[in-house]
């Protein structure tokens, strides 16, 4: 996703009230923001409910938008917050026995381990989202999705040898633009 096509989508949505836009923006930002609803809850259906609620409030602010500074941004701490109320909402709709209840650890994240947590996988998501289409779809099925090598192969129509030259293409260009150089140091 780029900045500028987003930027225009916006203010199509604004200027023109326009619904194509609006599915242009979508097509552009739903699977980005469906990895980050399922990072989350961990479940499909859940996350599809939550991004889908999620792009019904974009809609609705849609004149608003344009003025946000990182769209980027906002959309992944709107899909985060989605998320987390979701989860609230489960959690109070069905307590589970004692019995159930997980026993608590030593291993408590501390906030600051949680941010930053939450930063690097934000860094990964928009990282993903720069692969080139069939990196980014090989990487995902296989690392995500668990799928095998076959399997990956024969949905795309490809050998097993491209699989994995995309894999290793895919992650070497993430190692790229989520580690810092050597040299930085």
């Amino acid at each position: 996703m780029t900045e500028q096509e987003v930027r225009r989508y916006l203010r199509q949505m604004k200027e023109e009230d326009s619904e194509r836009a609006f599915k242009g923006f979508y097509d552009l930002t739903y699977d980005r923001l469906f990895r980050i609803a399922y990072y989350y809850v961990r479940d499909e259906d859940a996350a599809q409910e939550i991004v889908l609620d999620v792009f019904m409030r974009l809609w609705q602010m849609r004149n608003r938008l344009p003025a946000v500074n990182s769209i980027e941004d906002y959309c992944f701490v709107l899909t985060k917050n989605a998320s987390l109320n979701y989860l609230e909402r489960e959690n109070r709709q069905s307590p589970l026995p004692a019995e159930h209840l997980p026993e608590p650890t030593d291993t408590a994240s501390s906030p600051e381990e949680t941010l930053i947590s939450e930063e690097l996988f934000a860094r990964y998501v928009k990282a993903l989202d720069r692969l080139p289409q069939r990196c980014r779809e090989v990487f995902i099925r296989i690392r995500e999705e668990r799928q095998s090598y076959a399997q990956v192969a024969e949905a795309l129509g490809i050998s097993v040898k491209t699989v994995d030259a995309q894999l290793q293409k895919a992650t070497t260009r993430l190692r790229k633009m989520l580690l810092p150089d050597e040299g930085d140091e």
